[in-house]
């Protein structure tokens, strides 16, 4: 069975939108744009026309990073656009469902519940939050048609592995689509599932430049998957969905010299993160901080309310993810700045 045996019936049929003609350089008097660009313009491809309805050069950029063919990419409006897609394209309202491991991102629920699909949770175990890859399996029937898998996981931080992520996918075959969320990966000391997409059609990789590569306002991401549901996935995303400023933005910061600074980031953020791990291990307000292969730290505090004031009070913000399941008295601490993570150290201090 082919994994597009999953993919809802209409979208296997549906033809896709076609914009105006895209051609560089030809003179434009079909796609209703106005003739001047704005003041204060100072884009390469100009603010008053239209992007290229799905940058080929963003996709020929991201591939490159990712080591994947080209048409193995689709760039989206972040990661959270990816899953958005995927959940369209393969459940249908009231009759199918999603499966993940709570706790998790939230926004795979998020998507499931605007599609009006169902949800299975088969949570991770505590107390260290390791992937019940005997529960998935069993909890995949005939209307789960995607399990996401956060590799690292956010708010925890762990990775399975990356072994064991392969052998839930051959476990799993073509019964699901197995679907990758590798947001953080970058700060992770796991390699990426990205190379192995090219030869699975029941995997799928979202990647995102928000994090190590610092364009969170960017709003760029992009699923890795078979060039057959990459294709799939094509005809559901509106076009011109990436601003011209977003792509020259990215595309710029793939060129040799961004992709050197993003790595000397990432190599001094993971030296921060585990100063900041020893030093918020020491205070006596936290009587928990779990290993973390992201840019952030979970930590447990039975006064978390009063570390979230007082984090307020340092002009800190720190996430309370204490209503996720399995998580309450938690908090989620992203490392920054060596002089912030200071800060919030002297903070909880006093705690």
């Amino acid at each position: 069975m082919s994994i597009l045996e999953r993919v809802r019936p209409e979208i296997l049929t549906l033809d896709a939108y076609h914009p105006a003609t895209w051609k560089p350089g030809m003179v434009r008097l079909h796609a209703n744009e106005n003739p001047w660009r704005p003041d204060g313009d100072l884009s390469a491809g100009g603010l008053n026309r239209y992007p290229e309805p799905q940058s080929a050069e963003l996709a020929r950029a991201l591939a490159g990073l990712y080591g994947v063919d080209p048409d193995c990419v689709l760039p989206t409006r972040g990661s959270d656009e990816g899953i958005d897609l995927l959940v369209r394209a393969f459940c249908q309202a009231g009759q199918d469902r999603i499966l993940v491991s709570t706790p998790t991102f939230p926004m795979y629920g998020y998507a499931a519940r605007v599609q009006g699909a169902g949800i299975v949770d088969v949570p991770l175990r505590a107390p260290d939050f390791t992937l019940d890859t005997e529960g998935v399996r069993a909890g995949i029937d005939a209307t789960v048609k995607l399990v996401f898998l956060c590799a690292p996981n956010n708010p925890t931080g762990g990775h399975p592995g990356r072994q064991a992520i392969l052998d839930l996918a051959e476990q799993i075959g073509e019964r699901a689509l197995l679907v990758v969320d590798e947001a953080y990966i970058e700060f992770c000391t796991t390699a990426s599932l990205a190379d192995e997409v090219a030869g699975r059609d029941n995997v799928a990789v979202l990647r995102t430049m928000s994090k190590a590569y610092g364009l969170a306002g960017a709003r760029c991401g992009a699923v890795v998957a078979s060039p057959t549901l990459i294709d799939l996935l094509r005809r559901l995303l509106p076009p011109y969905a990436l601003t011209t400023h977003t792509i020259e933005a990215v595309t710029g910061c793939l060129q040799d010299q961004g992709v050197q600074r993003t790595a000397g980031q990432v190599e001094r953020l993971l030296a921060s993160r585990q100063s900041l791990a020893t030093g918020l291990a020491g205070l006596p307000a936290i009587t928990r901080v779990w290993p973390s292969e992201a840019n952030f730290l979970l930590v447990h505090s039975q006064r978390s309310s009063e570390l979230l004031r007082m984090a307020l009070d340092a002009g800190l913000l720190v996430r309370d993810v204490g209503t996720q399941p399995g998580l309450a008295g938690c908090l989620r601490v992203t490392v920054g700045l060596d002089e912030d993570n200071a800060r919030l150290l002297m903070a909880w201090s006093q705690a």
